[in-house]
């Protein structure tokens, strides 16, 4: 009973040291962690991180959310720096399950942050390349559509990167790209063979016809630069120095295409 006792007491009176140095640790990293991350929003906002992303192209993605990029920035800091000092509190106890589970967590973040600035990374270049082709083909009726193709394209790349990245691709993206590609092959090979065969004739009539009548009109765009651009040589040729009356009279008729 003695032995027992005794035993008990120096197991409390081992723990409770433990114990102690436990909270202290979880309140002074808890204090530290939101002011480090209280100081990391103030200083994107001052140098304008905000402003940077929306011109990057995701602020369509923070439109549904009630937080900046500098908040989530902050947010981010705040929960690793809370995630360490969780590991190194509960180190105080020595080995047990919660340390080998945050040390497997805290090792993972690395990944997890590649792979998040893959993803900004790879939606400032989709914006930046479908406002880019939007521009370039905004005369044709559908340079949007390649704008928009174009960026979806890229940002799946992207997302696809990310996931590898975090080593989930093989396991998530690749049934998933799987049963969209067999998804849209058994609706063609049904649709084709069944009911949309002539749908799918007057689509592609429609597509040639709108084809040719761009070509044209880019073929007259391009002749209506030409013939501007000779005219304004003609006229810089008559009000040359030197020109004399004849050849002046000669070249004062404006270029149409032909004499």
């Amino acid at each position: 009973m003695k032995d027992a006792l005794t035993t008990g007491l120096t197991t409390i009176a081992t723990f409770v040291p433990k114990l102690a140095m436990f909270l202290v640790i979880l309140l002074v990293g808890w204090l530290i962690a939101k002011a480090l991350a209280k100081a990391a929003n103030a200083v994107l906002e001052r140098v304008g991180f905000d402003r940077a992303v929306e011109r990057g192209g995701v602020k369509q993605a923070l439109d549904q959310s009630s937080y900046d990029a500098s908040d989530l920035v902050a947010k981010l800091i705040y929960y690793i720096l809370l995630l360490l000092v969780l590991q190194l509190a509960f180190g105080v106890f020595g080995d047990n399950p919660i340390s080998d589970l945050l040390t497997q967590l805290i090792a993972f973040l690395p990944s997890v942050i590649v792979a998040i600035i893959i993803v900004v990374i790879a939606a400032a270049i989709a914006k930046a390349v479908s406002e880019l082709i939007a521009g370039a083909l905004a005369s044709l009726s559908y340079g949007r559509l390649l704008a928009n193709v174009a960026s979806v394209f890229i940002l799946g790349l992207g997302i696809i990167a990310a996931l590898n990245q975090v080593g989930v691709a093989t396991t998530v993206t690749l049934p998933v790209l799987i049963a969209v590609l067999a998804t849209i092959a058994g609706i063609l090979i049904v649709g084709v063979g069944g009911g949309l065969i002539r749908p799918m004739q007057a689509r592609w009539d429609g597509w040639l016809s709108s084809a040719e009548l761009e070509t044209g009109r880019i073929r007259e765009q391009v002749r209506s630069v030409r013939i501007s651009e000779l005219n304004e040589r003609l006229y810089d040729y008559e009000t040359a120095p030197g020109t004399d009356g004849a050849t002046a009279s000669t070249q004062s008729r404006p270029y149409t295409g032909s004499y």
